[in-house]
């Protein structure tokens, strides 16, 4: 299992949030997916030998957010 804390932009309120939160944990080999609205972020839990950090992040862009690195 890996884990990724992403902080993520282009989130409004916390439908946005629960929205990328479902997108994100259909996918298969996520184990959790928690997106905060308050606090800007993503903190994923998945199988790299199923789906790559860079399917997990086009997911994300697909689904209309970004990811901003620090």
């Amino acid at each position: 299992m890996e884990t990724v804390n992403w902080n993520i932009s282009g989130m409004h309120c916390d439908g946005c949030s629960a929205r990328l939160q479902k997108v994100i944990y259909e996918k298969d080999g996520v184990q959790s997916a928690t997106v905060s609205y308050a606090e800007k972020q993503a903190s994923l839990e998945y199988d790299s030998s199923i789906i790559s950090q860079e399917q997990l992040q086009d997911t994300i862009e697909k689904a209309g957010f970004e990811i901003t690195f620090s």
